[in-house]
């Protein structure tokens, strides 16, 4: 997407949130401003099922409910509260394991000593009375151990089941914190990760990466025509064309608003190239409806952009190429795939 395209299309989401604001009467304050445009980009399916709820129920949302919203949704401090949740009741598990363990050392070493002190008037000569009474002290003392142990044993299984299901729910916030919810999609913070990691690797054994890059022919009709559910749909629906398309050893994101983006290690570009016609065909051939009419509201088609790493490639010069291919593509009337093998050709042509 050119620097045009993107400033047009941010724009209109701006726009958008401020009619929002009118519309609601709602103080223009940051925060507000920042759900609202959340809301119009459609980048927070949560958030945006939360206001359509409360906008059908009432025709408007007040400041509170906007607030409340926010706090859900938006805030940043949200995820990292609930990341210190898990961090201090993992932490409080293993102070409670240890504190058990502490108890059940300081018990056997007092067994060890109530051994040794009946091992030492053994060896005396006690007598019969006096070995009666050693022996139901060991009795007491083996009984008292052997409770201590049962309850170390009891903590460490139920500690264990504990931190099992704390580590599910750290897997959960990281699942989280890198996929996109609308999609499920690895989301943009997990492909800028992906694809410095897969470049370096790309240089380091001078293997073949291929990247591309999808936008939605005309997404913006969509949404503005048949409102942000539909849209929604729609890249639902461009998503799963993705994700069928794809192999193990690809990882399928959402780059932008309408952009989609796969890294493909060892791929070549004309692999690449082929895998691109594939989702471009299977999105072509999808009929889209409105779910609750089932009207008809025809095709989605999409423009692909594909590139490959060449040795002194950095993760940015490697999406400028595919960006600008796919730049081509909808030069060149939409619905279609271009390489940047294609942008040689064209700038011999030029």
């Amino acid at each position: 997407m050119t620097n045009r395209e993107e400033f047009l299309r941010t724009i209109g989401y701006g726009e958008a949130a401020v009619a929002q604001l009118r519309r609601n009467e709602n103080a223009a304050y940051p925060r507000n401003y920042e759900l609202w445009y959340n809301y119009c980009a459609g980048f927070n399916h949560a958030l945006n099922r939360a206001v359509n709820d409360i906008l059908r129920a009432k025709g408007r949302i007040e400041t509170a409910e906007l607030q409340a919203i926010y706090n859900q949704f938006i805030s940043p401090s949200r995820l990292s509260d609930r990341i210190e949740d898990v961090g201090g009741r993992i932490s409080g598990e293993i102070d409670g394991v240890m504190a058990a363990m502490s108890k059940t050392i300081t018990a056997n070493a007092s067994y060890a000593g109530t051994l040794s002190e009946a091992s030492t008037e053994l060896s005396a000569g006690p007598d019969l009375s006096r070995l009666r009474g050693i022996v139901g002290e060991l009795l007491v003392a083996t009984e008292e151990t052997e409770k201590i142990n049962r309850e170390l044993e009891g903590q460490l299984a139920d500690s264990h089941r504990q931190i099992s299901e704390l580590k599910e729910s750290l897997e959960s916030l990281r699942f989280e914190t890198l996929t996109d919810e609308l999609t499920t999609l690895a989301n943009r913070k997990h492909f800028d990760q992906s694809l410095e990691r897969a470049v370096a690797n790309a240089a380091e054994t001078d293997s073949v990466l291929s990247l591309l890059i999808t936008d939605i022919d005309n997404f913006k009709s969509f949404n503005d025509s048949f409102g942000h559910q539909t849209g929604d749909q729609v890249l639902r629906l461009v998503a799963l064309s993705v994700k069928q398309a794809i192999k193990g050893h690809h990882l399928a994101c959402r780059y932008g608003g309408e952009e989609f983006a796969i890294i493909m290690p060892k791929t070549s570009l004309s692999r690449a190239e082929t895998l691109a016609e594939r989702i471009r065909t299977s999105v072509k051939e999808k009929e889209l409806k409105k779910r609750s009419t089932g009207e008809t509201l025809g095709f989605v088609t999409v423009s692909v952009g594909v590139a490959t790493y060449h040795r002194g490639d950095t993760a940015i010069s490697l999406i400028e190429r595919a960006d600008t291919a796919l730049y081509l593509a909808k030069r060149a009337g939409r619905n279609r795939v271009c390489t940047e093998a294609m942008l040689a050709a064209t700038a011999e042509d030029a």
